[in-house]
């Protein structure tokens, strides 16, 4: 009889399902190539934010003329010289700790308008979800890189603080809509319902009961977001109308493969900005779809 006891005890403690980081960890580890991506992403923030305290930024934003375009090796420059006879390999590190902390500050801020904008939307539904999605929609039928790029062009002595703050202004709509959607189901069930009844708040409903709920959305959407932010800021800078050229970025540096001669024979300038761009897009990628796949049982790979 004891024995029974012991295994059903055993059976019920290993059919147990995983739960919240438990799951988190299983899909990584069942998904190779996003573990390894979550490994080589890790290292590249880890080298880009630590980086820079061993490089002197004053000096490394120098211009030197009879530096400029320096082969990689040549005169101590690892990855070669610019235009100026800055060094590329110092540009490469400032510059990406700059793009990355644009993502992740453009990410997060929207993120929190998102989730502000979404839970009041889709709780309280009726004419303040009306109103409000009417407003989200009109942001969005607007032609928003041209508006971006009017802004960039007026506001006199333009900073990267300026560029967050545009940035955040547009591209909040689209996590609205999306948080919104995912609390109008959760608003309608009986917990809600339940916690209504027993006289909680809308403030508590909504922060503490139905913003858990929805975290692993929140997560996923946060994640994907980052590579499409840092793309964003690549792109304008590119154009021209990002980041001053006096700020290094990732798109700064690409931003000087404008001519046949750098592109095909000086690719040391701008070839390492774009590398490194295109392995931190796929490895976030590569995350976010095991975050998303962790989220929704059905796409679990175990």
């Amino acid at each position: 009889m004891a024995q029974d006891k012991k295994d059903v005890t055993k059976e019920s403690t290993v059919s147990t399902p995983p739960t919240g980081f438990q799951v988190i960890v299983r899909e990584f580890l069942k998904d190779k190539i996003a573990l390894a991506a979550l490994i080589i992403l890790t290292l590249i923030f880890l080298f880009i934010y630590i980086g820079p305290f061993f490089i002197n930024e004053a000096t490394a934003l120098k211009v030197n003329i009879l530096q400029r375009y320096k082969a990689p090796g040549v005169n101590g420059y690892l990855l070669g010289s610019d235009e100026g006879g800055r060094d590329v390999f110092a540009m490469l590190v400032i510059g990406a700790r700059n793009s990355v902390t644009i993502g992740f500050t453009i990410t997060i801020l929207t993120c929190i308008i998102g989730i502000i904008v979404g839970l009041i939307s889709g709780y309280y539904g009726k004419w303040v979800d009306t109103t409000l999605m009417r407003i989200v929609d009109f942001i969005m039928i607007l032609p928003t890189l041209m508006i971006i790029i009017v802004f960039v062009t007026v506001i006199p002595n333009y900073t990267l603080f300026h560029f967050i703050l545009i940035m955040t202004l547009f591209y909040w709509v689209g996590s609205a809509r999306l948080f919104r959607t995912r609390t109008l189901q959760e608003a309608s069930l009986d917990y809600v319902n339940a916690s209504k009844t027993l006289g909680s708040s809308d403030l508590q409903i909504m922060f503490r009961e139905i913003l858990p709920n929805i975290s692993s959305l929140i997560i996923v959407n946060l994640i994907l977001r980052l590579a499409g932010n840092i793309g964003i800021e690549t792109g304008l800078t590119y154009l021209g109308f990002g980041l001053p050229y006096t700020t290094p970025s990732l798109g700064t540096l690409i931003s000087a493969a404008k001519t046949q001669d750098i592109i095909e024979n000086k690719m040391w300038v701008w070839l390492p900005a774009t590398i490194l761009i295109l392995v931190m897009m796929l490895c976030i990628n590569y995350i976010g779809q095991a975050f998303q796949r962790a989220a929704d049982a059905r796409q679990r790979l175990g």
